[in-house]
């Protein structure tokens, strides 16, 4: 079974490796929505994969980090496309969501992306 929780923050950046003139080269902000999923069998006893407050505390740490800020400041995020993001909260998660099956990006409701680790 699959889970999954759902975190929404706002937060500024700007791509510094887009080819010259794009538009993503200049400061920019977006209202991100991160999905956290985890997969694992479901407890029999409990009746359930595991608790969404489990995630919601796991994530509420790197959401602060996050919330608000300018993304290019934030060590490992010099560069912060959507993918890099997804990679950063994935290694800041797996430790504590062993579970942790995907991470979801996205930056406008339209376009993001899908990590499922290495």
């Amino acid at each position: 079974m699959e889970i999954f929780r759902e975190f929404t923050f706002e937060a500024a950046h700007r791509l510094p490796r887009v080819p010259e003139g794009h538009k993503c080269a200049r400061l920019h902000g977006h209202s991100y929505k991160i999905t956290v999923h985890v997969e694992a069998p479901v407890d029999a006893e409990a009746g359930w994969v595991m608790d969404f407050g489990d995630i919601k505390r796991a994530f509420k740490p790197i959401e602060a980090e996050l919330d608000h800020y300018y993304l290019n400041d934030i060590e490992g995020l010099e560069n912060p496309t959507s993918e890099n993001l997804a990679c950063w909260i994935w290694d800041r998660l797996i430790a504590e969501l062993p579970d942790l099956s995907a991470i979801t990006v996205r930056e406008t409701c339209t376009s993001g992306c899908t990590y499922r680790g290495e």
